[in-house]
């Protein structure tokens, strides 16, 4: 029965993460992309604390930590969040969905130029699927009502937050291999999912307030603060301790099979939601990008398992 409510909240955080995409399409095209990003990570980061507080999870990092924490915070929070809202500004929130998806390819690609990890076939096979699934997702997209210029600006830079979340993947493995400095031991995924928020919340304060000064105050609209709302409490906290949840619980290899439901669930958001359009080109640059994921995936078992216990960026 336990792991039963375990698989549940897998499959919902699968929804949830899914309308994250057509959620930040409305927030990146109502306030200025940084100003969205901050509000949303005050919002989950004083959660996420409130959280560990009362789980009686609470720690705070020491000093030779927190150098890991602020160059994660950076990439993550700022960095992938930039891309992220920017690239939503352009393109559908279903193609978006599936561009994400390519995230484990760049690791695995990283992780052979920083790990030392071997390449070998079956990577080369998923990049090749990979790289012809995005092809058509840019030739081929039914949401031809957005500029095709556009699109491929979006599409470019959601590649590009996928690229960053891919290096954030390869320090947080780091940082969950080896203590730092006079640590005893290295952070878990949820502590340093916390405190690298901070860290990303502190760099992020400043930018956005040369982006309020140098463009305006940017305040949501109604359906902007719902966007910003579900992205923070549901997209981030929750989904996340759900999903945490579920690797402790039923691992990681299962747990992760869920993540790959992100993209159908986006797309049919960005419908629902949206009015985007649906047709066969993003079922076929969902299986070749997915598929090649897999089977890139399948002989590289280091970074594959970090992969599988890190959500795929939203």
């Amino acid at each position: 029965m336990n792991n039963f409510l375990v698989h549940v909240k897998l499959f919902l955080v699968a929804v949830i993460w899914g309308l994250g995409w057509p959620a930040g399409r409305v927030v990146a095209n109502d306030i200025l992309p940084f100003t969205a990003s901050w509000l949303r990570y005050v919002i989950a980061t004083l959660s996420f604390l409130v959280f560990l507080k009362f789980s009686g999870q609470w720690m705070f990092p020491n000093r030779s930590e927190w150098r890991r924490l602020f160059a994660i915070g950076f990439i993550s929070t700022v960095v992938y969040q930039g891309f992220f809202m920017f690239g939503m500004q352009y393109t559908a929130a279903g193609d978006a969905s599936l561009m994400i998806t390519f995230n484990p390819l760049f690791t695995a690609i990283l992780a052979i130029i920083f790990l030392s990890e071997k390449m070998h076939l079956n990577l080369v096979i998923g990049l090749v699927m990979g790289i012809t699934g995005v092809g058509i997702l840019f030739y081929y997209s039914p949401n031809v009502d957005i500029d095709f210029s556009s699109r491929v600006l979006g599409n470019l830079l959601i590649a590009c937050a996928a690229l960053s979340w891919a290096c954030n993947t390869i320090l947080m493995k780091q940082a969950m291999t080896k203590p730092a400095g006079d640590a005893t031991k290295p952070l878990n995924p949820l502590e340093l999912t916390v405190w690298s928020s901070v860290a990303g919340l502190l760099i992020l304060t400043p930018i956005t307030a040369i982006e309020a000064i140098t463009q305006g105050v940017s305040v949501p609209s109604f359906d902007g603060w719902i966007g910003v709302i579900f992205l923070a409490l549901f997209s981030t906290v929750i989904a996340y301790v759900w999903f945490a949840d579920g690797i402790i619980n039923i691992g990681a290899s299962m747990s992760a099979l869920y993540v790959y439901l992100v993209p159908p669930f986006g797309i049919i958001g960005g419908y629902l939601l949206l009015q985007e359009k649906l047709g066969t080109s993003l079922l076929f640059a969902f299986i070749l990008i997915t598929g090649g994921v897999i089977i890139a995936q399948r002989d590289n078992s280091s970074t594959s398992k970090h992969d599988e216990a890190q959500p795929a960026g939203l």
